[in-house]
């Protein structure tokens, strides 16, 4: 209660007055001492974000321009532009990377469309190289983690996002890729590695879509995050949630969503340091 009523008491009377004397004191409005004091990365974008400031990508200059106006802030102080305009691109940034990560979400995947096909059966090809695909339609799939005889049908939930995801991890940490494919045949904590594989795909939208990977994009990139950075924190999903399994050592596949959501608890609660950036690194 008391808590609450002091809250209500600063922002209503005592912040406007604490904002006046500091500003007196020190010569800086707010985003000048914010912008000045607080290190690169999601410490100072959130504190930004936090100010209401909210812009486009393509206004980022005229907000810059016009917010150093209308605070009368001098042109010379070239370190609080550049700073303001990080964590601006940072902020417009995120909104336009989920916006993209949605729109490729949001296409199913369409066995009559060659662009779709060339993926799943370069997805084969990376994760199988000494194999060839005797069919389309085929058991094989199994081999690497899909359901049945035909893998479209497990992408209804994420669309080609999980195509895209399982064919970036396979291409750019091919050897980590088919190491996991190895443990998720074990006889007894074996696992579906595609359908793991798609399931932390809905994971890392989850989290980009609830604003809980800001931190980790706003330390990672200095500017725009990119569908790249996306498929980046998404390789680190597979390759931690392989080594979680089986230190956990479950008693079986049917205990997955018990331990996706232990998995997944610790993810947040790494994502909640200001300074975290969750990589995997060659």
């Amino acid at each position: 209660m008391w808590g609450r009523l002091w809250g209500f008491l600063y922002n209503k009377y005592f912040r406007f007055w604490l904002k006046w004397v500091l500003r007196l004191l020190t010569g800086k409005c707010e985003l000048q001492r914010v912008l000045g004091g607080a290190a690169a990365g999601a410490r100072r974008t959130l504190s930004v974000l936090r100010n209401a400031v909210h812009v486009e990508e393509a206004e980022v200059e005229k907000c810059v321009r016009d917010v150093m106006k209308e605070k009368r802030i001098e042109q010379r102080d070239t370190g609080f532009k550049a700073n303001l305009h990080i964590s601006l691109l940072q902020i417009s940034g995120y909104k336009k990377l989920y916006l993209n990560v949605e729109n490729l979400r949001k296409v199913p995947y369409d066995s009559e469309n060659e662009e779709h096909e060339e993926q799943l059966i370069e997805l084969w090809n990376l994760l199988m190289p000494h194999e060839n695909l005797k069919a389309r339609i085929s058991k094989q799939w199994c081999d690497i983690g899909f359901q049945g005889d035909d893998p479209k049908t497990d992408f209804r939930g994420m669309g080609l996002l999980g195509l895209v995801n399982l064919v970036y991890f396979s291409k750019h940490y091919t050897h980590e890729a088919r190491q996991i494919l190895s443990h998720s045949n074990h006889p007894k904590l074996g696992y579906s590695y595609a359908i793991v594989g798609i399931n932390l795909t809905e994971m890392a939208y989850s989290l980009l879509k609830n604003g809980a990977l800001k931190s980790h994009l706003y330390n990672m990139v200095a500017g725009l995050p990119q569908m790249e950075h996306f498929h980046q924190f998404y390789c680190y999903l597979v390759y931690e949630f392989d080594k979680f399994w089986f230190e956990e050592e479950p008693e079986s596949i049917m205990h997955f969503n018990q331990y996706r959501e232990k998995f997944h608890e610790r993810v947040k609660g790494l994502l909640l340091d200001c300074n975290v950036i969750l990589t995997l690194q060659n």
